[in-house]
């Protein structure tokens, strides 16, 4: 194996990144593999590996970057880098960038999202042009761990909980296989190897903003986990998804020869983690998503009808099938209804709701109110929009919303499938919107960020409500 001028540690990377790919057949020998590469650490070590190990195994390499265009000059920068490491390795290089009008296109939280479709389908697409079956990334260990505790926080079962697998189908491109071959590989080790090796590697601050869930879980909650509690916890968790991915293994295929059989036993008398498999497996492929409580009620309650997700209807009859109609579709009530918050206290109702409000004055430097069920508090200082006409509705397509600690509006259709809110549910929620048009309330979800109480106000508005 060809190892370079590396010391010890580089050269122990290399024989266990090669081991990796031999052990789980990952690449074959002479294949044309794509390389994605953002030039952060973990991408650009990956390259440098592959490069190291591609003579002995005749690999053709392609090296692929593609600029999402989201931190201006920065993001240019990056793609400069990637573009200069291909022409020094001699390598095949292409690249692509997001559409001028993507700061437009994936405002709020469905940023990442929308980043890693189109990452995905330029790579897929890169990969076929070039005649390339595989496309390598660069996810390591770590990866794998903070993955787990984002989809634990999130209640998923024992498939999100295994984490990635060494290999997968592209997400947007058939033919094409995602393989990984730095799974097991710790971020340590890989900064490690950047250093000895003197590799050029690119820093994405965007990795450093603690508003995003991962990278709170990366800087928070981990160091505190290995600090206080568990200092293996890396070790202890990629334990854990292992074993988890194992057993949900056998659990899906006794779910999928059950439903494939003609003579099939009695569904309650299936072991508990079965019959759930059995039940799921049925909803994806009826194209619903298979949500925790949606099992359990259709599990719990045979023949009853359950609303998917308004258009929608299913059942399961009592030999375990699970079942769907079309309804017909519902209409958004038009109503509204105006309250003049100025005249307080205040009672009113609208849609089967009772509201309530008062407006109250704060003493300087005086206490927050605590969180109530069924009331919020909101800012109403100074010439507030708050002290005058407010008007309630439902949900309209096209709502915009900035909730209390984001930093721009989103789409209030967005937020509410990020907090997975049954597509019937949103219907019958209530809106509060200002004489201009700005919502500052959405029932039992979040109030505005620019109505938000702070040390500085010094009037407040007190607002009920009950069903």
């Amino acid at each position: 194996m060809p190892v370079g001028n590396y010391d010890d540690r580089v050269n122990d990377l290399l024989a266990h990144v090669e081991e990796n790919i031999r052990a789980r057949g990952l690449f074959r020998r002479g294949q044309a593999i794509l390389v994605a590469v953002s030039g952060g650490v973990d991408s650009m070590v990956l390259l440098h590996v592959l490069h190291a190990l591609a003579t002995e195994h005749r690999w053709r390499l392609v090296v692929a970057h593609f600029n999402h265009r989201l931190r201006g000059v920065a993001s240019d920068a990056d793609e400069r880098s990637v573009c200069a490491a291909a022409e020094r390795l001699e390598l095949e290089y292409v690249s692509e960038r997001a559409a001028a009008h993507w700061s437009k296109a994936g405002q709020g939280t469905s940023v990442e999202m929308k980043a890693r479709e189109w990452r995905h389908t330029f790579f897929g697409r890169a990969a076929l042009e070039r005649g390339c079956e595989v496309v390598a990334l660069a996810h390591h260990a770590d990866d794998q761990v903070e993955l787990f505790f984002l989809r634990l926080l999130r209640g998923s079962g024992g498939r999100g909980l295994a984490g990635m697998g060494w290999s997968s189908p592209a997400l947007f491109q058939r033919g094409v296989e995602l393989v990984r071959p730095l799974l097991d590989v710790s971020k340590a080790d890989l900064l490690a190897a950047v250093r000895a090796a003197g590799i050029a590697v690119r820093h994405d601050r965007s990795n450093d903003d603690q508003r995003i869930p991962r990278n709170r879980i990366r800087h928070e909650l981990l160091p505190l986990l290995a600090s206080a509690y568990c200092p293996a916890v890396t070790q202890t968790v990629l334990r854990s998804m292992e074993i988890i991915g194992a057993d949900h293994a056998v659990v899906e295929a006794l779910a999928a020869r059950w439903l494939a059989s003609r003579r099939r036993g009695k569904f309650e008398r299936l072991p508990l983690a079965v019959q759930r498999q059995c039940l799921h497996q049925q909803l994806i492929a009826l194209g619903a998503s298979p949500e925790f409580e949606f099992v359990e009620s259709l599990r719990l309650h045979p023949d009853r009808v359950i609303n998917g997700n308004g258009a929608t209807a299913f059942w399961r009859d009592d030999a375990g099938s699970v079942h769907r109609r079309e309804l017909a579709p519902a209409r958004f009530n038009p109503n509204t209804v105006a309250f003049d918050l100025a005249a307080s206290p205040g009672e009113g109702e609208f849609a089967g709701v009772r509201f309530s409000w008062r407006l109250r004055r704060l003493p300087r430097g005086s206490n927050l109110p605590d969180h109530e069920d069924g009331c919020e508090f909101f800012s109403a200082s100074g010439q507030s929009s708050l002290l005058s006409e407010i008007c309630l509705r439902h949900w309209r397509a096209g709502d915009r919303f900035q909730p209390i600690g984001m930093a721009r509006p989103v789409k209030l259709q967005d937020l509410f499938t990020n907090l997975k809110i049954p597509r019937a549910r949103r219907r019958e929620l209530i809106v509060a919107e200002t004489r201009a048009g700005e919502i500052f309330w959405v029932e039992g979800v979040r109030i505005g960020e620019q109505f938000k109480l702070t040390p500085a106000s010094t009037r407040m508005l007190e607002w009920r409500w009950q069903r």
